[in-house]
């Protein structure tokens, strides 16, 4: 069973709104729970595997399969994988990765997922590619692409 625990932090000088805007061109999901931690405000969202589904189509528009794939198992300890979106970015409807601290000026949007096999939903969310289309994409006559498959003779 995978957990999903997302949060964003508001800072004093950001627009709640946008900050919503951000998470929500990630999750696809409008619905939030607001924490107050001491001066700190932050927006999150809980679920399971559905509040991935639309950053997985995000991460297919933007052709980052494979960069996002490197960065995501980077973040796998035990059963937990951990990774950072920057938070501007991700208003403008995009997604960027980033490091916890230090590379996006608002802070980031951070991804916090327990699954029982990280690497089988980091293949699920961002497969490998062959000469830039997904292997898990399927033909037109309902076949599953594959590797060898795709590459031209000579």
């Amino acid at each position: 069973m995978t957990r999903v625990l997302m949060r964003a932090e508001i800072n004093p000088t950001e627009d709640e709104a946008r900050v919503r805007a951000a998470v929500t061109n990630l999750t696809g999901v409008t619905q939030f729970s607001r924490v107050v931690e001491g001066r700190k405000a932050i927006l999150l969202q809980e679920g399971g595997r559905d509040l991935l589904t639309h950053f997985r189509g995000l991460l297919r528009r933007e052709r980052i399969l494979d960069a996002a794939r490197k960065i995501m198992r980077r973040g796998i300890q035990a059963n937990t994988l951990t990774f950072f979106v920057n938070k501007q970015v991700a208003y403008a409807g995009h997604v960027s990765f980033c490091r916890p601290v230090g590379e996006s000026p608002m802070g980031p949007i951070s991804f916090d997922i327990s699954d029982e096999d990280p690497n089988s939903l980091i293949e699920w969310m961002a497969t490998k590619t062959v000469d830039g289309i997904p292997v898990d994409e399927s033909c037109p006559s309902g076949y599953r692409r594959s590797a060898r498959s795709e590459k031209r003779t000579r």
